[in-house]
């Protein structure tokens, strides 16, 4: 049985997915019901870090410094508003870390040592969700590297399934050459408009395609989600009755289920 916190990156190398939104939504929900839930931001926009209320001007240390080995996991994570939430946020500090790296030999396990240092006894995780950057860059492969698994945001339009099959290949390079035990957590469908034929289309092929690695629940288009990063609030916190805010519950309900199957297996 693995220790420590289990790990889950969110990625996908297209921008506007979701894949932020869905990252603090999920680990709001995983701190809801009592989950310790860690969020690390490597993304240079910080999307992650301002969606949860975290200013610039307070981001003194950030995922920068953990990966250049400046600081532990630990030291890094600081609270936000959300009970049970901490975050190591981003500043645009990351864009010159993969130069700085580049030569190292260990540059795609700088995270993965990272988190291995902090166990949970030390950090009290139970969770680490991943927010990467849009690409498939040395900061996607250090989260890839560092997780136990990869949820996927996918959002329902028409060229979903050719951007996800890109990467599946970059999960399975990393299966192959850097991380054997790093599965598919599941793929969730976003952006859902069920008044568009082609969104409905989209839905039945990536099921067709995937089965039963896409998550029953969908997340729907929802001003709500979208007002929220605004008010640096997850969704779950700025409206808790909207349909986007009870799609992240249900999702979140899914999370936990597969990664108990995982467990007893």
């Amino acid at each position: 049985m693995k220790q420590g916190p289990r790990i889950i990156t969110v990625a996908n190398q297209k921008g506007g997915v979701g894949k932020t939104t869905t990252a603090i939504n999920l680990a709001t929900a995983l701190a809801a019901i009592g989950e310790r839930v860690l969020i690390v931001d490597l993304d240079p926009q910080g999307n992650a870090s301002t969606g949860l209320g975290i200013d610039k001007q307070d981001r003194k240390v950030s995922s920068y410094d953990v990966l250049t080995g400046e600081l532990t996991i630990g030291e890094a994570a600081i609270a936000t508003a959300v009970p049970g939430l901490s975050i190591v946020p981003s500043t645009l500090d990351l864009l010159g870390v993969e130069m700085e790296i580049a030569s190292a030999p260990d540059r795609v396990l700088r995270l993965r040592n990272a988190l291995s240092r902090n166990t949970a006894e030390e950090t009290g995780f139970s969770y680490v969700l991943i927010d990467c950057p849009p690409s498939l860059n040395l900061l996607t492969l250090n989260s890839m590297a560092a997780a136990d698994s990869v949820l996927v945001p996918l959002q329902c339009e028409f060229f979903a399934l050719e951007g996800l099959s890109q990467l599946l290949e970059t999960v399975e390079q990393v299966r192959r050459s850097i991380n054997p035990s790093l599965t598919i957590q599941g793929i969730v469908l976003t952006m859902f408009d069920r008044r568009n034929n082609l969104a409905n289309q989209v839905v039945e092929d990536v099921r067709a395609h995937m089965g039963e690695k896409v998550y029953e629940t969908i997340i729907p288009r929802n001003v709500r989600v979208s007002e929220a990063p605004s008010h640096g609030k997850p969704a779950i916190l700025y409206d808790l009755a909207c349909a986007g805010s009870q799609a992240y519950l249900q999702l979140a309900s899914e999370v936990i289920r597969r990664e108990r199957r995982l467990q007893a297996a």
